[in-house]
């Protein structure tokens, strides 16, 4: 295969190929093209790319690629992600089956998950992974679809599997997003099922459903409801709390103060999706001045430059950054070691 020009030329003999880049009716190709603004015409094993010369070029990388791991079908979940790399680091990384966490030391470190191409897709998430894998408490923040609650699990996963923690616990508020369900039936963890949903399914994901079926049959899950956890101590387990922009700022220092010796805690969440009553200060909020000078605590922030998913999320996420701070320069996404 070469590129000459504007034009790409897949071997004569990989037609099959071919077809599993280009997907059904060049599903894969319009993909490409939405995404940096090019036209890709095909003509038997010729893809002509017209549109900026930078964004061509990032097109054709795009293309090589996904050509070169085409033997199967190439998926609009990898172009996304591998546009999102593209997006950040003018590359795309080819996945192994162990992704090498890049730390600054000489040995690198790796997460143990089932999922076998698991890795930072941006810089950012690069630098979150880094802080949960060296901090006891890490704060995640930003917009949905940036991968905070997805890493931080695949993070729990690996301490797990690693025999670092004996458990991993799981917990958010429980507050509505806008509407009031009623009572649920069932026992506690039916009730709060619908609450800690993405935290499920990132664990089957990574896990697979019925390791994750067994951990919880042993109890090495853990979902515990934020409201029921005052009094506990949370020894040598990965905790996280996830939404955490709904806890009142009570509930931020009562589970803060629920850390106990050889645990590790991750708290996720985004300040512009607030759903407490008006008036009611977030607790993440709260917590961001309270701990900024206190050593030990890594905070991450994240923008729309990190969302992994459809592309139409980081455009939705950037329009409404403009609506609100018409004026301001949103916050650069950084990770603060305090």
């Amino acid at each position: 295969m070469k590129a000459k020009g504007s034009e790409w030329h897949a071997p004569e003999d990989d037609n099959h190929k071919l077809a599993n880049l280009c997907g059904p009716v060049d599903a894969n190709l319009r993909q490409i093209e939405a995404a940096l603004s090019v036209k890709i015409a095909r003509r038997n094993g010729t893809l002509n790319v017209v549109g900026d010369k930078e964004n061509a070029k990032q097109a054709f990388i795009l293309i090589n690629h996904f050509f070169e791991k085409s033997d199967k079908p190439v998926t609009a979940d990898e172009i996304q992600l591998a546009l999102v790399e593209l997006k950040n680091t003018n590359t795309v990384v080819s996945t192994k089956k162990e992704i090498p966490l890049i730390t600054g030391e000489d040995e690198p470190v790796v997460l143990k998950t089932k999922k076998g191409d698991l890795q930072p897709r941006t810089a950012r998430q690069k630098d979150y992974l880094k802080a949960v894998l060296e901090h006891d408490l890490t704060f995640g923040i930003g917009p949905a679809g940036t991968g905070k609650t997805y890493l931080a699990v695949a993070c729990a996963v690996d301490a797990l599997e690693r025999d670092s923690v004996k458990r991993i616990i799981l917990t958010r508020p429980a507050v509505e997003a806008g509407e009031r369900l009623g009572f649920l039936p069932g026992d506690l963890n039916q009730k709060v099922d619908p609450y800690l949903r993405p935290l499920y399914d990132a664990l089957y994901d990574l896990a697979g459903y019925e390791r994750v079926q067994k951990w919880f049959e042993r109890n090495v899950i853990e979902i515990a409801p934020l409201a029921y956890m005052r009094g506990r101590t949370l020894s040598h387990a990965f905790v996280i709390l996830d939404e955490a922009q709904n806890t009142t700022p009570g509930q931020m220092k009562m589970f803060l103060t629920r850390i106990g010796f050889g645990s590790k805690a991750v708290i996720t969440g985004d300040v512009t999706q607030i759903d407490l009553p008006r008036g009611q200060q977030s607790g993440l909020v709260q917590t961001q001045h309270v701990l900024r000078n206190v050593k030990g605590i890594a905070m991450t922030y994240f923008t729309s430059a990190d969302v992994v998913r459809h592309p139409l999320v980081a455009r939705i996420v950037e329009a409404y950054e403009r609506f609100h701070n018409p004026e301001r320069t949103s916050k650069a996404g950084q990770t603060h070691d305090e």
